[in-house]
């Protein structure tokens, strides 16, 4: 709980600094006068004044975002001798940077950290299928259980290597997203065995990108042999009398391939309300044995999933993994890449959302992104950088949004002046901004319910 705090606090305030810095250090290359650099809004807690415009950094008392204040005759009176270094004065190219510094300095911030996650290197699963899910695309285009995916094509004639199973999840997604087929060079686990496949992801309904998109699609869990771990004592497994090491050939004589086909049985070892008894056959130090197994049920309630059945005990054995790193330009080559897709990917939801075709479901608030920087903190430095990143990318992205408060709305504001030749109306102004509020406590709304929705196992 303290490290989820601790990630959350710093992740909010590494982007809150970097954001506001951009404003900050392109309004004093135009120079405007910056009154106040204030980390958080509300009653100030701590302030000292740097520089020879005794620009006032201060920390404040509700640390979600920040602001720049400038100088500027419409929120007060200015100085006669000061008129040049108001904001309001200040050429339309000028105020254009100057709001356009913050995304900008957020989108940068992704690529270096993109790219320094990438110089770490991560040790990420291989990409060596489970047994696709029934029904699923995957499934569908003929891919089996321990196929190693080895290079993706979007058309079938330029092919790129799949890095591992975020790589290959990833270029899945896109394909969804993109409605196209998704072109993939496979072998046995060896190498051996060479064969391409289609991916028909098209047909698969994208409106989120969740978990439950992997499933449609075929993509599970990596290939992990049907080796148990950890038993939990008491549990069913042990009641049953299985010990760590039992190897599971078959349940109910159909042959288990893998660890996540075993998980799946053992989920849907339920009928009527009631647990399903399952007869295993394991071999434990090179004999065979037959072993009933009841599951006990998790969920079913009212207001939760259906149930599944549980073993307590773990099933399978670590995925074998890889390790992925890139050289100081080929990282730097692959950070702008991300950020860029990752830009588009937010953008295109987002569209799509407005439009019907993607659920609201996929906004997500300060909880999932306190949960996931905890959990991202725990994986390493690696994949805090990259969960860094991400969070960069969509605030970046978030503030370009035409809303007003938002730097977005006020360069729609200067694309006004720009084709008209004179600024927005005050009144409307008085509008927009209602309108703008309005907009986002909806949005931050629907964000805080998704957020206590997930946690709650709702979503």
């Amino acid at each position: 709980m303290i490290s989820t705090v601790l990630a959350f606090v710093l992740t909010l305030g590494v982007l809150i600094v970097v954001h506001e810095y951009g404003h900050y250090r392109v309004a004093v290359a135009c120079g405007v006068k910056v009154l106040r650099f204030s980390i958080g809004f509300g009653r100030v807690i701590f302030s000292r004044r740097i520089g020879r415009d005794g620009t006032e950094f201060a920390v404040s008392a509700l640390p979600l975002g920040g602001y720049v204040r400038m100088l500027d005759e419409r929120e007060g009176d200015v100085a006669p001798g000061e008129l040049e270094r108001a904001f309001n004065r200040r050429p339309l190219w000028q105020r254009t940077a100057i709001v356009s510094a913050g995304p900008a300095a957020n989108l940068l911030l992704a690529v270096l950290l993109y790219a320094a996650a990438q110089w770490f290197g991560v040790q990420e699963p291989k990409a060596v299928l489970s047994a696709p899910v029934a029904g699923s695309a995957a499934e569908r285009a003929g891919l089996r259980s321990g196929d190693w995916v080895r290079e993706w094509s979007a058309d079938g004639t330029t092919w790129r290597e799949v890095l591992s199973m975020s790589d290959l999840r990833w270029q899945a997604t896109q394909a969804a997203l993109d409605a196209r087929a998704l072109h993939l060079v496979v072998t046995d686990r060896d190498g051996s065995h060479r064969r391409t496949v289609v991916v028909d992801a098209a047909a698969v309904d994208a409106k989120e990108v969740d978990a439950q998109l992997m499933r449609r699609l075929g993509f599970g869990a990596p290939y992990g042999e049907p080796v148990l771990g950890e038993v939990m004592a008491g549990g069913p497994a042990a009641t049953a009398g299985l010990l760590p090491g039992d190897r599971v050939l078959r349940a109910d004589g159909v042959a288990v391939e893998d660890a996540h086909s075993l998980r799946e049985r053992i989920r849907a070892s339920v009928s009527g309300g009631q647990p399903v008894t399952m007869r295993w056959t394991v071999e434990r130090a090179g004999q065979v044995r037959e072993i009933d197994v009841t599951p006990r049920l998790v969920g079913g309630g009212a207001r939760t999933a259906p149930a599944v059945g549980r073993v307590d005990a773990y099933i399978g054995q670590p995925a074998q993994t890889v390790l992925v790193r890139l050289g100081p330009w080929d990282g730097l080559i692959a950070g702008a890449a991300k950020t860029w897709e990752m830009s588009a990917l937010t953008v295109r939801m987002i569209g799509r959302m407005l439009i019907g075709e993607a659920s609201v479901r996929n906004l997500s608030g300060p909880l999932t992104i306190a949960d996931y920087a905890g959990q991202s903190v725990q994986q390493g430095l690696a994949y805090y950088l990259a969960f860094l990143a991400l969070v960069s990318v969509s605030l970046g992205v978030l503030n370009l949004l035409p809303l007003p408060m938002l730097d977005g709305g006020h360069l729609m504001y200067y694309l006004f002046e720009a084709v008209t030749g004179r600024p927005v109306p005050d009144r409307w102004l008085e509008r927009l901004q209602r309108g703008g509020i309005a907009v986002l406590l909806v949005m931050m709304s629907v964000a805080l319910f998704n957020d206590v929705a997930r946690l709650l196992g709702l979503h």
